[in-house]
C-alpha cells in the first residue's frame, strides 16, 4: 500500500503544477488583468497604422490647411476660422449644402422607404427565385459609379429610353414631358436624385430581407390571428424588428449623398449654372479649379463632422437608448 501511494504522488504534483505553468503562460501573453493583452496591440498595429496614414493624418493635414488662406503654391497667410464662416456665408455655399439636403431625401429616405414597402409585401408571400432579385437589386451597390453616371446620361439623353417613353405617351394626348434632363435648371438635381434613388434601393432591400429573416415568423401569426392587417402588421412587427438595419441602411446611403462627387463631376460637373453643386464637388472645385485650398478644406472638415453628426444622430433616433 505504500509502495502505491509514493508511486502516485509525483503524478499528482505535476498534475497539480500543470495549472500554474499554463495560468503563467497565459499571463506572459495577455498582461496584467483588466489591461489589452500586448499580443493583441501587435495584430491590430498594421491596421491602425494604414488607418492613421490614409485617413487621420490626411484629415489632421486637412484641419490645418482650413486654418489658412492658400492657392497650393504661394505663401500661406493666416485665416482662423474666417474659411467655415465662409462655408455659411457664400451664397453659392449656401446653396450646395441646401442641394446636399435635397438629395438626402433622395438616396437615403426613398430608397429606404421603397424598400420598406417591398420587404413588407414579401414578408406575406412567398416569392420564387428571391435570390436572382436580391442579386439584381444590389447590383447597382458592386458598378462604379463613374459607370453608372455614363449610363443615365444615355438613358436622361434625347433619344434616350426616357425620353422615347414620353414620347410615346406624348403621341397618346399626354402632356410632352421631354427634356434634357441632366441641362434642365429645374429637373437636373432631381433627375441626379432619382439615380441616387436607384443605386441605395438595393442595399436598403438586401439590409431589410435579411433582417426580415430573422423575426420569428410566430410573431406574424399572432398578428394575423389577431385580426392585423398589412398595415399594422407592418407598424406592429415589421419595423421595431428592423431597427437595427434601418439604423445602418440610412446611414449609408446618407453618407453616400454626403460624399457624391463622382455622379455629379461626371454626369453635370456641377450644371447647369449652379444647378447640381453639393459640397463634396466644392471641395475639388475650390482646391483645384479657383485655387482656395484653404476653404476646399474647410468644406471638407464640415462634411467629415457631419458625416459623424448623422452616423451618430441616426442610430440615436433609431436605435433608441440602446444605441
Amino acid at each position: 500500500m505504500t509502495t502505491v501511494a509514493r508511486r502516485k504522488t509525483p503524478k499528482s504534483r505535476h498534475a497539480a503544477s500543470a495549472p500554474r505553468t499554463a495560468r503563467r503562460q497565459g499571463r506572459a501573453l495577455s498582461g496584467s488583468p483588466g489591461e489589452p493583452g500586448r499580443i493583441g496591440w501587435l495584430y491590430t498595429l498594421p491596421a491602425l497604422l494604414v488607418y492613421g496614414t490614409f485617413l487621420l493624418w490626411p484629415l489632421a493635414r486637412g484641419a490645418q490647411f482650413s486654418l489658412y488662406h492658400w492657392d497650393g503654391l504661394g505663401q500661406a497667410t493666416w485665416a482662423g476660422f474666417s474659411n467655415y464662416t465662409a462655408t455659411w456665408s457664400d451664397p453659392s455655399l449656401r446653396g450646395a449644402f441646401g442641394h446636399l439636403l435635397v438629395l438626402i431625401l433622395f438616396y437615403s429616405v426613398l430608397p429606404c422607404c421603397i424598400a420598406f414597402v417591398l420587404v413588407a409585401a414579401m414578408s406575406r408571400t412567398k416569392i420564387r427565385g428571391l435570390t436572382f432579385f436580391r442579386t439584381v437589386l444590389f447590383l447597382p451597390q458592386v458598378v462604379a459609379m463613374v459607370a453608372v453616371a455614363v449610363a443615365w446620361q444615355w438613358v436622361y439623353s434625347a433619344d434616350g429610353p426616357v425620353n422615347t417613353v414620353f414620347g410615346w405617351l406624348h403621341a397618346v394626348g399626354l402632356p410632352d414631358w421631354r427634356h434634357g434632363w441632366f441641362g434642365d435648371f429645374t429637373f437636373a438635381l432631381p433627375a441626379v436624385g432619382a439615380v441616387g434613388t436607384w443605386v441605395g434601393i438595393g442595399l436598403a432591400m438586401v439590409l431589410f430581407l435579411a433582417g426580415v429573416q430573422k423575426i420569428p415568423r410566430e410573431l406574424y401569426e399572432a398578428a394575423r390571428i389577431d385580426g392585423a392587417g398589412p398595415f399594422r402588421e407592418f407598424f406592429a412587427v415589421t419595423l421595431p424588428g428592423l431597427r437595427r438595419e434601418l439604423a445602418v441602411a440610412l446611414t449609408l446611403t446618407t453618407i453616400m449623398a454626403i460624399r457624391n462627387f463622382d455622379l455629379i463631376y461626371m454626369a453635370t460637373a456641377g450644371g447647369p449654372g449652379d444647378a447640381t453643386k453639393v459640397p463634396a464637388y466644392e471641395v475639388y472645385n475650390r482646391t483645384f479649379n479657383t485655387g482656395e485650398v484653404g476653404l476646399g478644406c474647410a468644406i471638407g472638415v464640415t462634411l467629415a463632422v457631419l458625416a459623424f453628426a448623422v452616423t451618430a444622430g441616426v442610430r440615436r433616433l433609431v436605435e433608441g437608448k440602446d444605441a
